[in-house]
């Protein structure tokens, strides 16, 4: 694990090209799963998760070529072997739940590894994506090891999810894109890697109607064929660099902004004082703008923001507003509709002095502006949070430490080198 020194008190200042959408290349290489054409993809980011799951997927026998430079990554798996059964899921990667759909088609039998059920941000439920699978003609062969079987292909079905769920709504659109017959989810998950995943499974030769809804058709095909794409840039990436910018006072221009994504994004900025301007394809956060935490026109209400499944605020970008809300001025509740352990990193938090409350296991109340000093701080298993916890450190004059910092380079490949140009006193040591 890698440790993050940060020297803090300066303005940064500069552009940022953010990477391709970890949320949308992961699955999008597992879907490539279900064809024995070619698959290439573009704009892939070059972090852990995809370096794990291409190994894995060599390790199955598919052909593949990485241009890292470039971010071209050509998957061929028309020399897999079909004869056994696959290794176990890889570990301590929630994603790998993504696999399941083609190696249950491709093998037949997929274990499933233990550490795939729950992270820092709570218990992840494995449930919801053992009924969809059930659903559409899956099989549950053993728990001890948890071992599914696929005995006579995937069939279509009709599934209403209990809660907007990103990977089971992939899951369960990827076996229906090869079912036989016509399959229908309601309640389905609509991000916007959700809606990536779907085009290029439709670019395959897939036929999903209402992309971007909560109910979404699939016309199962029988064979589906390959396809290119790029991967569009990566909106919680963008906040990211933007809330940077605005908590150190400086000007942060991020390049290729998917300006039809931010409207709430823009209005929970706007909440702590922060005016985000798009021109052309560019987003960029003034200098010296004040942290002043707007209060809401109903007296008796303290402003909050509220994150939930899409199109809500997105959850995994509520850490950055916390810690801007650290050095804004007034009080701000913030509300986790989605993850039990979301507000878990707050002691660390509270190491720099910040001030805040917790509700419950999903609410909390930060009172902004208070004295912060440098600090030994221990970054959770939650990439936002880690950053939150630097966005602090940044803040404050002097050098503060975020032990294990690691979790940041699963979605973030280039972190630090963006950050030194922008001009921060920021580095790993490994």
């Amino acid at each position: 694990m890698a440790d993050l020194i940060v020297r803090g008190g300066r303005a940064l200042s500069g552009t940022v090209t953010p990477s391709g959408n970890k949320n949308a290349v992961l699955p999008m290489m597992c879907a490539s799963l279900l064809t024995d054409a070619p698959v290439t993809l573009r704009n892939v980011p070059l972090i852990t998760d995809v370096q794990r799951l291409l190994e894995y997927l060599e390790a199955l026998g598919s052909r593949i070529a990485w241009d890292r430079a470039s971010g071209v990554v050509t998957l061929d798996h028309s020399g897999l072997s079909l004869r056994g059964t696959p290794p176990p899921l890889p570990e301590g990667m929630r994603s790998s739940l993504l696999l399941l759909p083609a190696l249950l088609r491709r093998f037949g039998t997929v274990v499933v590894g233990g550490n795939t059920r729950g992270c820092s941000l709570g218990l992840r439920e494995i449930d919801p994506h053992l009924e969809v699978l059930s659903a559409l003609g899956a099989e549950l062969e053993s728990e001890r090891p948890l071992r599914l079987k696929l005995p006579r292909g995937y069939r279509g079905a009709r599934v209403w999810q209990d809660y907007m769920s990103v990977t089971t709504t992939e899951n369960f659109v990827m076996a229906a894109a090869v079912a036989d017959g016509t399959s229908t989810i309601i309640n389905a998950a609509s991000e916007p890697h959700v809606q990536d995943v779907c085009r290029f499974l439709n670019a395959m030769g897939a036929r999903i109607e209402g992309v971007g809804s909560s109910r979404l058709t699939i016309h199962g095909e029988k064979e589906l064929g390959g396809a290119e794409a790029t991967i569009p840039s990566d909106h919680h990436e963008i906040t990211t660099f933007l809330a940077i910018g605005a908590m150190t006072g400086g000007e942060v221009r991020v390049k290729q902004a998917t300006l039809e994504h931010f409207d709430l994004i823009d209005r929970a900025f706007a909440k702590l004082g922060v005016e985000v301007r798009f021109e052309d394809e560019t987003a960029t956060v003034a200098a010296g703008q004040r942290l002043v935490i707007k209060k809401p026109f109903t007296p008796s209400l303290l402003p909050r923001i509220e994150a939930a499944p899409w199109p809500y605020f997105p959850v995994d970008l509520l850490p950055l507003m916390v810690a801007l809300a650290v050095r804004a001025d007034g009080a701000m509740q913030f509300w986790n509709k989605v993850y039990e352990g979301g507000f878990t990193w707050l002691p660390e938090l509270s190491k720099f002095g910040a001030h805040a409350v917790v509700s419950d296991p999903h609410r909390i109340i930060v009172f902004g502006n208070r004295p912060l000093s440098p600090a030994r701080v221990e970054a959770p298993y939650i990439i936002r949070a880690a950053v939150a916890l630097y966005m602090v450190a940044a803040s404050i004059e002097g050098e503060s430490l975020i032990h294990n910092a690691d979790p940041i380079r699963r979605a973030h490949p280039s972190f630090v080198e963006n950050l030194q140009r922008l001009g921060a006193a920021v580095e790993w040591t490994d």
